[in-house]
Protein backbone atom coordinates (compact mmCIF):
# COMPACT_ATOMS: atom_id res chain seq x y z
CA UNK A 1 0.00 0.00 0.00
CA UNK A 2 1.14 3.53 -0.78
CA UNK A 3 0.19 6.69 1.12
CA UNK A 4 0.83 10.33 0.22
CA UNK A 5 3.04 11.66 3.03
CA UNK A 6 1.93 15.28 2.67
CA UNK A 7 0.00 16.90 5.53
CA UNK A 8 -1.20 20.49 5.19
CA UNK A 9 1.10 20.98 2.17
CA UNK A 10 4.14 19.76 4.13
CA UNK A 11 6.09 16.59 3.35
CA UNK A 12 6.38 14.46 6.48
CA UNK A 13 9.15 11.96 7.25
CA UNK A 14 8.02 8.62 8.73
CA UNK A 15 9.93 5.78 10.39
CA UNK A 16 9.11 2.24 11.49
CA UNK A 17 7.84 2.46 15.07
CA UNK A 18 8.57 -1.23 15.64
CA UNK A 19 5.35 -2.37 17.31
CA UNK A 20 2.34 -3.99 15.65
CA UNK A 21 -1.27 -2.80 15.82
CA UNK A 22 -3.82 -5.24 14.47
CA UNK A 23 -0.95 -7.48 13.31
CA UNK A 24 0.24 -4.67 11.03
CA UNK A 25 3.10 -2.18 10.97
CA UNK A 26 3.02 1.11 12.85
CA UNK A 27 5.01 4.24 11.98
CA UNK A 28 6.07 7.36 13.83
CA UNK A 29 6.37 10.77 12.22
CA UNK A 30 9.53 12.81 12.84
CA UNK A 31 7.61 16.05 13.41
CA UNK A 32 5.30 15.14 16.30
CA UNK A 33 6.32 11.59 17.29
CA UNK A 34 2.73 10.44 16.75
CA UNK A 35 2.10 6.75 16.09
CA UNK A 36 0.38 5.79 12.83
CA UNK A 37 -1.43 2.65 11.69
CA UNK A 38 -0.23 1.47 8.29
CA UNK A 39 -3.50 -0.07 6.99
CA UNK A 40 -5.55 2.94 8.06
CA UNK A 41 -2.91 5.53 7.19
CA UNK A 42 -4.09 7.27 10.35
CA UNK A 43 -2.42 8.57 13.49
CA UNK A 44 -3.70 6.54 16.44
CA UNK A 45 -1.62 8.06 19.26
CA UNK A 46 -0.01 11.43 19.85
CA UNK A 47 -0.59 15.06 18.81
CA UNK A 48 -1.64 14.10 15.26
CA UNK A 49 -4.20 11.52 16.41
CA UNK A 50 -7.08 11.30 13.93
CA UNK A 51 -5.11 12.73 11.01
CA UNK A 52 -5.33 10.57 7.89
CA UNK A 53 -3.05 10.21 4.90
CA UNK A 54 -4.33 9.82 1.36
CA UNK A 55 -4.17 6.23 0.08
CA UNK A 56 -2.79 6.19 -3.46
CA UNK A 57 -3.42 3.69 -6.28
CA UNK A 58 -0.90 0.85 -6.47
CA UNK A 59 -0.64 -2.60 -7.98
CA UNK A 60 1.22 -5.83 -7.37
CA UNK A 61 2.99 -7.34 -10.37
CA UNK A 62 6.18 -9.07 -11.47
CA UNK A 63 9.29 -6.91 -11.70
CA UNK A 64 9.95 -8.06 -15.27
CA UNK A 65 6.48 -7.01 -16.41
CA UNK A 66 6.73 -3.66 -14.62
CA UNK A 67 10.15 -2.98 -16.14
CA UNK A 68 8.82 -3.86 -19.59
CA UNK A 69 5.96 -1.37 -19.24
CA UNK A 70 8.01 1.28 -17.42
CA UNK A 71 11.63 0.88 -18.62
CA UNK A 72 12.87 4.06 -16.91
CA UNK A 73 11.79 2.93 -13.44
CA UNK A 74 14.36 3.20 -10.64
CA UNK A 75 14.20 0.71 -7.78
CA UNK A 76 15.78 0.38 -4.37
CA UNK A 77 18.53 -2.23 -4.57
CA UNK A 78 18.10 -4.05 -1.27
CA UNK A 79 18.46 -7.72 -0.32
CA UNK A 80 15.25 -9.66 -0.09
CA UNK A 81 14.11 -13.14 0.76
CA UNK A 82 11.17 -15.47 0.56
CA UNK A 83 8.13 -14.37 2.53
CA UNK A 84 6.30 -16.74 4.82
CA UNK A 85 2.98 -15.73 3.31
CA UNK A 86 1.34 -16.46 -0.04
CA UNK A 87 -1.18 -14.13 -1.62
CA UNK A 88 -3.83 -16.85 -1.39
CA UNK A 89 -3.73 -16.41 2.40
CA UNK A 90 -4.72 -12.75 2.11
CA UNK A 91 -7.64 -10.61 1.03
CA UNK A 92 -7.55 -7.60 -1.29
CA UNK A 93 -9.15 -4.67 0.54
CA UNK A 94 -10.90 -1.70 -1.07
CA UNK A 95 -12.11 1.15 1.14
CA UNK A 96 -13.87 4.37 0.13
CA UNK A 97 -15.59 6.71 2.56
CA UNK A 98 -17.38 4.68 5.22
CA UNK A 99 -17.63 1.59 3.02
CA UNK A 100 -15.09 -1.19 2.60
CA UNK A 101 -14.91 -4.73 1.26
CA UNK A 102 -12.39 -7.55 1.46
CA UNK A 103 -11.97 -10.05 -1.37
CA UNK A 104 -10.28 -13.34 -0.28
CA UNK A 105 -7.79 -14.18 -3.01
CA UNK A 106 -8.37 -17.91 -2.53
CA UNK A 107 -12.01 -17.35 -3.60
CA UNK A 108 -11.23 -15.24 -6.67
CA UNK A 109 -11.04 -16.62 -10.19
CA UNK A 110 -9.81 -13.68 -12.28
CA UNK A 111 -12.19 -10.69 -12.22
CA UNK A 112 -14.77 -9.54 -9.67
CA UNK A 113 -17.08 -6.68 -10.66
CA UNK A 114 -18.43 -4.96 -7.57
CA UNK A 115 -19.37 -1.58 -6.09
CA UNK A 116 -17.85 0.02 -2.97
CA UNK A 117 -19.39 3.26 -1.66
CA UNK A 118 -21.20 3.68 -5.02
CA UNK A 119 -17.87 3.35 -6.88
CA UNK A 120 -17.99 0.60 -9.56
CA UNK A 121 -14.75 -1.39 -9.27
CA UNK A 122 -13.11 -4.50 -10.68
CA UNK A 123 -10.68 -6.69 -8.76
CA UNK A 124 -8.37 -8.29 -11.34
CA UNK A 125 -5.97 -11.18 -10.78
CA UNK A 126 -3.83 -12.00 -13.79
CA UNK A 127 -4.51 -15.58 -14.92
CA UNK A 128 -0.87 -16.26 -15.81
CA UNK A 129 0.40 -15.08 -12.44
CA UNK A 130 -1.90 -15.12 -9.42
CA UNK A 131 0.61 -13.01 -7.51
CA UNK A 132 -0.31 -10.02 -9.72
CA UNK A 133 -3.43 -8.03 -8.95
CA UNK A 134 -4.97 -4.59 -9.52
CA UNK A 135 -8.11 -2.65 -8.64
CA UNK A 136 -9.65 -0.74 -11.55
CA UNK A 137 -12.48 1.75 -11.81
CA UNK A 138 -15.25 0.51 -14.09
CA UNK A 139 -16.39 4.04 -14.91
CA UNK A 140 -15.24 5.56 -18.20
CA UNK A 141 -15.81 9.04 -19.60
CA UNK A 142 -19.36 10.40 -19.54
CA UNK A 143 -20.32 7.92 -16.82
CA UNK A 144 -20.13 4.78 -18.96
CA UNK A 145 -19.82 1.72 -16.70
CA UNK A 146 -18.14 -1.40 -18.04
CA UNK A 147 -18.44 -5.01 -16.92
CA UNK A 148 -15.02 -6.61 -17.09
CA UNK A 149 -13.81 -10.12 -17.78
CA UNK A 150 -10.62 -11.62 -19.25
CA UNK A 151 -10.59 -12.73 -22.87
CA UNK A 152 -8.67 -15.57 -24.51
CA UNK A 153 -5.67 -13.28 -25.12
CA UNK A 154 -5.34 -12.40 -21.45
CA UNK A 155 -6.67 -8.85 -21.92
CA UNK A 156 -9.55 -7.25 -20.04
CA UNK A 157 -12.76 -7.11 -22.05
CA UNK A 158 -15.96 -5.17 -21.45
CA UNK A 159 -18.67 -7.80 -21.83
CA UNK A 160 -21.18 -5.09 -22.79
CA UNK A 161 -19.37 -3.28 -25.62
CA UNK A 162 -16.63 -5.78 -26.47
CA UNK A 163 -13.91 -3.17 -25.85
CA UNK A 164 -10.58 -4.67 -24.76
CA UNK A 165 -8.14 -3.08 -22.29
CA UNK A 166 -4.54 -3.92 -21.42
CA UNK A 167 -4.60 -5.99 -18.23
CA UNK A 168 -1.58 -4.19 -16.69
CA UNK A 169 -1.88 -0.67 -18.09
CA UNK A 170 -5.68 -0.36 -18.32
CA UNK A 171 -5.31 1.33 -21.73
CA UNK A 172 -7.90 0.72 -24.43
CA UNK A 173 -6.78 -1.67 -27.16
CA UNK A 174 -9.74 -2.19 -29.49
CA UNK A 175 -13.47 -1.60 -29.68
CA UNK A 176 -15.96 1.15 -28.90
CA UNK A 177 -13.96 2.73 -26.07
CA UNK A 178 -10.44 1.99 -27.29
CA UNK A 179 -9.51 5.67 -26.94
CA UNK A 180 -10.16 5.52 -23.18
CA UNK A 181 -8.33 3.97 -20.24
CA UNK A 182 -9.36 2.38 -16.97
CA UNK A 183 -8.28 4.28 -13.83
CA UNK A 184 -6.22 2.41 -11.23
CA UNK A 185 -7.72 2.62 -7.74
CA UNK A 186 -6.22 2.19 -4.25
CA UNK A 187 -6.26 -1.26 -2.72
CA UNK A 188 -4.12 -3.30 -0.34
CA UNK A 189 -3.84 -6.79 1.14
CA UNK A 190 -4.77 -7.90 4.64
CA UNK A 191 -5.39 -11.05 6.61
CA UNK A 192 -9.12 -11.65 7.01
CA UNK A 193 -9.21 -11.39 10.81
CA UNK A 194 -7.06 -8.25 10.76
CA UNK A 195 -9.35 -6.64 8.18
CA UNK A 196 -12.23 -6.66 10.66
CA UNK A 197 -9.95 -5.15 13.32
CA UNK A 198 -9.60 -2.04 11.17
CA UNK A 199 -12.99 -2.17 9.44
CA UNK A 200 -15.45 -3.76 11.92
CA UNK A 201 -18.42 -2.76 9.75
CA UNK A 202 -16.79 -3.93 6.52
CA UNK A 203 -18.05 -6.78 4.38
CA UNK A 204 -16.41 -9.93 3.11
CA UNK A 205 -16.95 -10.92 -0.53
CA UNK A 206 -19.04 -12.72 -1.58
CA UNK A 207 -21.77 -11.17 0.53
CA UNK A 208 -23.60 -14.06 2.25
CA UNK A 209 -26.75 -11.92 2.25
Amino acid sequence: MVHRRTINDKDVIFGNQGALFGNAMTWFDHDTGSIWSQPRGEAILGPAKGTKLELLPSTLTRWGEWKRLHPDTRALDAPGGDTRYALDQLSIVVAFGDDSAAYPVRSLSSVVNDTVDDVPIAIVIEPENRESWSVWSRTLNEGVIVDLSIDANGDLIDTISGTTFHISRGTGLAGTYQDQSLDLLPGFTSFEDDYFTFYPDGRLWPDPG
